[in-house]
Parts: C-alpha cells; sequence; structure tokens
C-alpha cells in the first residue's frame, strides 16, 4: 500500500466531504432546526473523525476513528429515514444521499482493513535515523577527515 502522507488523499475522506456538502445543501432551508442540526452534525463527523484519527499518528488511535466514522455514516443514513418519513426528502434524493452515506461507509470499512493489514505502527513509532555523534566531533576537531569520510 502506498504512503498517504495527508488525510485530504485519501478516498473515503473525499467521498465523506461530497456526503457532507450534498446534506447542507440539500437541508439548507430545513425548518427543523433540530433535525438538520443533527444530520449537518453527524455528516460533519464522519469527515472530521478520518480526518483526526489520521492525525493521530498511531495505527490503533486510526483505527478507532475510522469505525467512529463509520458510525456517524450510520448515523447519517438513519437520519435520511427520518427524512424521508417526515417528507422531507423525495425518494430520488433519499436514494442518492443514502447511497453517499453507504459508499463512505464502504469505503471506511475497506481503508479500515487495510490499515488493519499494514506493517506500521503509525508515525509516532516510526524509525528515525540518529546522527551519527563522531561525525560533528570530526567536523569540529578534524575537518581534513571529517571531509575524507562524509564528503561536505
Amino acid at each position: 500500500m502506498a504512503t498517504i502522507s495527508k488525510f485530504e488523499d485519501l478516498i473515503c475522506f473525499n467521498k465523506a466531504r461530497e456526503l457532507t456538502k450534498s446534506i447542507y445543501k440539500e437541508f439548507k432551508d430545513c425548518k427543523d432546526y433540530g433535525f438538520k442540526d443533527q444530520i449537518t452534525r453527524a455528516s460533519v463527523s464522519v469527515l472530521s473523525n478520518i480526518a483526526e484519527g489520521f492525525e493521530r499518528g498511531t495505527k490503533n488511535e486510526f483505527l478507532n476513528f475510522l469505525y467512529i466514522a463509520k458510525g456517524s455514516a450510520g448515523e447519517v443514513r438513519a437520519q435520511l429515514y427520518v427524512a424521508y418519513d417526515a417528507g422531507y426528502l423525495n425518494i430520488e434524493m433519499f436514494k442518492h444521499l443514502n447511497g453517499l452515506a453507504s459508499e463512505c461507509s464502504r469505503l471506511i470499512q475497506s481503508f479500515a482493513e487495510k490499515v488493519k493489514k499494514g506493517a506500521n505502527a503509525g508515525t509516532q513509532f516510526k524509525k528515525l535515523e540518529k546522527d551519527d555523534p563522531m561525525k560533528e566531533i570530526l567536523r569540529s576537531q578534524a575537518p581534513d577527515v571529517y571531509k575524507r569520510f562524509y564528503n561536505d
């Protein structure tokens, strides 16, 4: 699996972003403010948890946040049923938004499985190369020897 350096490159993050934009757009004029707040917050939670988990730096924390994000995608789907039953959505929009939320869940689950199987423990445990202490001593005490060994 290729190394991903930022959460914005994750397919599941971008799909969650698409879901959130669609939810905000569809419910922007909804007068049921409690419902509107619930579904928009749940959709934001999907992409926020993917991002937060990625930035945490450990594999276990990342997995935990991915599963929280997946749970939030499930919450969005449940809220979409409420919206449809209350007459806030027609069947076509319900199917579209439900499909986006389901795809988010599927992508998050698939990615979580890949993260689980990955060998890396996370960026917090990445082995960093240590500087050779002799290098600095040679640079200051024996510059001619330093040049021969390090070609700087």
